[in-house]
């Protein structure tokens, strides 16, 4: 059986789970509301505060929905309790980010400014000139949308200069080294 799959899903204090008929679950919570339809082959209990996926069969298909469905659960539960958070980090000379209302400004290098809105759902916080915090209840949305603001200036492997994620590694690459002739 999958370990993860069979795990429980505790549902905390203020959050509230519901599963509709066609296994639609909808997560209440203090940062929202989540709503998703899972595979209807997978069996949803609750039993007060405790959430519990099982499955039908030893199919291979049903096997590998398992733990997904479950993980699922666990995002949604989590992100409308705690929330989930991308973390990027600006690096390079007069590269800066400042938020305008609700859009993020970016000087990248480039010779116009980069203007990114704010995604529903999801909130773009800038602590710092080289900071951008990007925050939600939905797991696949932060990630996505923080993405789609690196895409806009990739850390390259020479001097290190772009957009990355706070807790990424660079592979630096060493220059030229090709004798003067």
């Amino acid at each position: 059986m999958s370990r993860i799959g069979r795990m429980p899903i505790t549902v905390p204090a203020g959050v509230e789970v519901t599963v509709a008929a066609g296994n639609v679950i909808t997560v209440k919570g203090p940062k929202g509301t989540l709503t998703q339809s899972v595979c209807p082959e997978m069996t949803i209990t609750q039993e007060e505060n405790v959430v519990t996926v099982a499955r039908l069969s030893d199919d291979k298909e049903h096997r590998a929905l398992h733990g997904t469905t479950r993980a699922l659960i666990h995002n949604m539960v989590t992100g409308v309790s705690e929330g989930f958070k991308k973390e990027l980090e600006i690096n390079g000379v007069g590269y800066r980010a400042a938020k305008e209302g609700k859009n993020l400004v970016m000087n990248l290098g480039y010779s116009h400014q980069v203007i990114v809105s704010e995604v529903d759902g999801s909130t773009i916080d800038v602590p710092a000139q080289n900071k951008i915090v990007i925050s939600g209840p939905d797991k696949h949305q932060v990630g996505q949308f923080a993405a789609e603001v690196r895409e806009k200036r990739p850390p390259e492997p020479y001097k290190g200069k772009g957009i990355k994620y706070v807790d990424e590694h660079i592979r630096r690459k060493v220059g030229k080294t090709g004798a003067k002739k």
